[in-house]
């Protein structure tokens, strides 16, 4: 016989027990409270308490901003709604693991290449069973809020893996390598004839970028284009370099290479005031100058936006190193493109593309007021020929750069001031603009060989 267990009667009249409803949460403000504190965590410690921090910094700590956002939404979900994402952790662990062991083990560039083929595909493989664990487990349409972030770590790691496969084509060096103490650097120099031409890269630059230039002025006089340490074909040095340094490294290659002096220096933007840092260091050695679209010495004070857009130069170029590994190049081939042709500019562009050349970059900029100062030392080139170029774009776009021309013209009382229309990398790489300069530089060669005033356009 069976009996079947009596259940308590309730009393008339009295309530039924409370059952507590399920809780769904306010999942889609939770998801974006989430995502919005890993990136202003991130960005934050990136660009608030860190800028221009060396590249292994600046990973380690904006994966460790991210990481605070996803271990957010894993324990907000937990706490406050009855469907736990606790695949969250994960991701939470995983960037802030590699995050950690970024600023705490410090490693250079060939240990970021390195761990830059084991981070992609394991993330990927996360993302993958984050993704799984994510449409099982929330609920409604709160995790669209999710896919593009998926989508942005997707495109990552692919990024990475296309960034090292790539980056160590292999590029044909013209010119060669040459010591000048702690380091090598990369020199090129075609044609004959003197005086010879010495020609200096601005902010990123390397040598393939003066292709244009270096073919036309070939055909008037002996013309050499190098790399500075970091830079192009050079080795790296072992610190970053002012403008002092940065001239020492030239007058060290010039002399190992045998090149003979006096010289033309032609200087390009931030290339411009490393010249006149030689001049003032080396007068005896400079025969005459072209500076093309060139930075001031008194850049901090004559250009009235400058300092403004020197602090957000230095929180942007800290942080790029870290987005070319990621494969900026890549995903935004136009940051990267230029007019310079052939094989040269295939190597400029590879070279413009490489996070070691972010890097150099980062570190020139940080001594950019240090740098500005030692070239205010140059007051005159007395008579020596001198040309001053100017782009229009921007003369007419940059505040306080017209006046800042005609103070670099007033070098010299053998000066004359040009203008062309075309913009600041222009002058190298654009077929119109960069005959402007190669006739400018014509022009002084001939000013110094006959001893004559420099010619007018």
């Amino acid at each position: 016989m069976t009996t079947t267990p009596l259940r308590p009667r309730r009393p008339s009249g009295a309530a039924a027990p409370h059952t507590e409803p399920e809780r769904r949460g306010p999942f889609a403000r939770i998801v974006v409270a989430a995502l919005v504190t890993g990136a202003v965590a991130a960005a934050a410690l990136v660009l608030g308490a860190y800028p221009g921090a060396p590249e292994h910094v600046t990973t380690g700590i904006a994966l460790l901003g991210f990481a605070s956002g996803w271990a957010m939404l894993g324990a907000l979900t937990t706490r406050m709604t009855s469907s736990p994402q606790r695949w969250a952790y994960g991701l939470a662990a995983f960037l802030g693991v590699s995050g950690l062991a970024l600023v705490t083990l410090a490693p250079g560039d060939d240990g970021l290449t390195a761990a830059a083929w084991v981070w992609p595909p394991a993330l990927l493989l996360l993302l993958t069973w984050s993704a799984r664990r994510m449409r099982a487990a929330m609920p409604g349409r709160s995790r669209w809020l999710l896919y593009p972030v998926f989508g942005a770590l997707f495109l990552a790691s692919v990024g990475a893996l296309v960034q090292n496969v790539t980056a160590r084509d292999a590029m044909a060096m013209p010119g060669a390598l040459y010591d000048v103490g702690s380091h090598r650097l990369h020199l090129n120099c075609t044609g004959t004839g003197a005086p010879t031409v010495v020609l200096e890269s601005g902010l990123g630059g390397s040598s393939p970028m003066w292709a244009r230039v270096t073919s036309g002025t070939a055909r008037t006089t002996r013309v050499c284009a190098y790399d500075r340490a970091g830079t192009g074909w050079s080795d790296d040095a072992p610190r970053p370099q002012d403008g002092l340094a940065v001239v020492d490294d030239l007058h060290r290659l010039l002399a190992v290479a045998g090149e003979t002096g006096p010289y033309v220096l032609v200087g390009h933007s931030t290339g411009g005031v490393y010249a006149m840092t030689y001049a003032a260091q080396h007068p005896e050695q400079v025969a005459g100058m072209v500076l093309l679209d060139s930075a001031s010495p008194r850049q901090f004070t004559v250009l009235p936006e400058y300092a403004t857009q020197y602090s957000m130069m230095t929180r942007l170029y800290g942080v790029l190193p870290t987005l070319t590994r990621l494969g900026a190049s890549r995903l935004a081939p136009a940051l990267f493109s230029n007019e310079v042709p052939g094989e040269a500019g295939r190597h400029a562009r590879a070279f413009a593309a490489d996070p070691r050349s972010a890097r150099t970059a980062r570190d020139e900029l940080s001594t950019y007021r240090r740098t500005f100062a030692q070239a205010q030392t140059l007051t005159t080139l007395g008579s020596k020929p001198l040309i001053v170029v100017a782009a229009g774009d921007t003369l007419s776009g940059t505040p306080g750069w017209p006046a800042a021309q005609a103070e670099l013209a007033a070098l010299s009382s053998n000066a004359r001031r040009r203008s062309v229309d075309s913009t600041h990398g222009g002058v190298l790489d654009d077929p119109i603009a960069s005959a402007v300069s190669v006739a400018a530089i014509t022009d002084v060669i001939r000013a110094v060989r006959t001893g004559t005033p420099v010619g007018t356009a």
